[in-house]
């Protein structure tokens, strides 16, 4: 059998043979840099799943603490607020940078919180009807499902407070127990 393989060797067409071997190479590679290519893809997409996944939960977040027990329009309201202010190019990208936003306030002397409950420290975890309804509340304007409520509004307070901003701004709607600007 060696022998035979000898023999096929010295008498074969090497130009052939060393042909086929770099064609083989060339698939070779071919098919490493293809995986790599699908690899590197599937990351990225998992990589930016991940990073919706944070920031819907970040609305959510800031839809409980915010607005929980208000009518689910002004939750919806809250939301897009938030969705808002993560659009502009006056606040952070993201909806979590949004969400934990913090300013100095000269007044103050002190960096606060763009959302109140930012600023409480340990709070108890969102829980129950309220969470899962913040969550699918947040769902819905995160992915564009809900028609906007407060077009346009970056700011909102709650109806008994008289923030010395509002005079500055232009209000556009009272749902619930909260006041929108744009």
């Amino acid at each position: 059998m060696i022998r035979a393989l000898r023999r096929a060797w010295y008498r074969a067409d090497r130009e052939a043979v060393a042909f086929g071997a770099m064609i083989g190479a060339v698939l070779v590679l071919f098919a490493f840099a293809l995986h790599s290519v699908f690899v590197r893809h599937q990351l990225s997409l998992e990589r930016a799943q991940e990073i919706a996944r944070q920031n819907l939960d970040c609305l959510a977040r800031n839809v409980y603490y915010e607005a929980r027990g208000e009518p689910a329009e002004g939750q919806y309201a809250v939301a897009e607020v938030t969705m808002n202010r993560a659009a502009s190019s006056r606040y952070p990208d993201s909806v979590c940078a949004v969400v934990h936003e913090k300013r100095w306030d000269a007044i103050r002397g002190r960096y606060v919180g763009a959302f109140a409950w930012t600023e409480l420290g340990a709070l108890a975890p969102p829980e129950g009807e309220a969470w899962d309804e913040a969550q699918r509340i947040a769902a819905d304007v995160f992915y564009g499902r809900a028609a906007p409520r407060v077009e346009g509004a970056l700011h909102y307070h709650a109806t008994w407070l008289k923030p010395s901003w509002a005079l500055e701004r232009k209000p556009i709607a009272r749902i619930g127990r909260h006041v929108f600007y744009r």
